[in-house]
């Protein structure tokens, strides 16, 4: 910080090079290129990607912190490994917090505009249909989130926050496929549908439907994945 209290232009530099980082390894893990189970190590990082340690520690506690990085008990980081059982606790504690969010919007004064900003959100969805892997679990994670947004609540967007980078690396354990199958934005429509008749009820019906869906097909991958290298 400066005397005026302002950030200074080197912590400012820092910061974006934090956002750049995190961006550049937020990439890697979901493409792939940077698998489940990979070990991070700093030294060679920092020097891959051409920024000190300290920035690189940053970042990497940062996606610790969203759950795409776990810590063993020596210290070392590695790509979050998800197992079955966490696939669904993760899906069920989204819709968990989705349906009330899609409940509160519903009695909320302001659903036009929220309605609004969720048909936004799904055509940038339906536009990220053209684009690669990442970009298209960037669209449908920012389309729900766009829901949590809905109820008004930080405490609920910040909570769905942490579960959403466990979801990234659960949708990415499935598979390439997998992912592109449960984000189209014909499968989103029908939640925004809901939502804009203002019947809470249905709301929630349909999150259930849909939630349920793309847990169910992440874990019989999953499942299948496992059984196939059991072999």
């Amino acid at each position: 910080m400066s005397e005026t209290g302002f950030p200074t232009l080197s912590s400012i530099e820092r910061l974006t090079r934090r956002e750049l980082i995190l961006d550049r390894l937020r990439s890697s893990v979901a493409s792939g290129e940077l698998p489940p189970g990979t070990h991070l190590g700093e030294t060679e990082l920092s020097s891959s990607l051409g920024v000190s340690r300290g920035t690189l520690r940053e970042a990497l506690r940062h996606l610790e912190e969203e759950g795409l990085l776990s810590r063993d008990a020596r210290g070392r980081l590695s790509v979050r490994v998800v197992s079955l059982a966490e696939v669904r606790d993760i899906f069920d504690v989204r819709f968990a917090l989705e349906s009330f969010a899609a409940e509160v919007a519903c009695s909320s004064p302001a659903l036009p505009a929220i309605v609004e900003r969720l048909r936004a959100a799904l055509a940038r969805l339906e536009a990220a249909e053209r684009e690669d892997v990442p970009a298209r679990i960037d669209a449908d994670l920012a389309f729900h989130e766009e829901i949590c947004a809905a109820s008004g609540n930080a405490t609920l967007v910040e909570s769905w926050r942490r579960v959403s980078g466990l979801a990234r690396v659960a949708i990415l354990a499935a598979g390439r496929e997998t992912a592109v199958a449960n984000m189209s934005a014909a499968r989103h429509e029908p939640i925004v549908d809901a939502i804009a008749s203002g019947d809470a009820s249905l709301a929630r019906a349909v999150l259930r439907e849909h939630s349920a869906a793309a847990r169910d097909l992440v874990a019989q991958r999953m499942a299948e994945e496992d059984a196939s290298e059991a072999r």
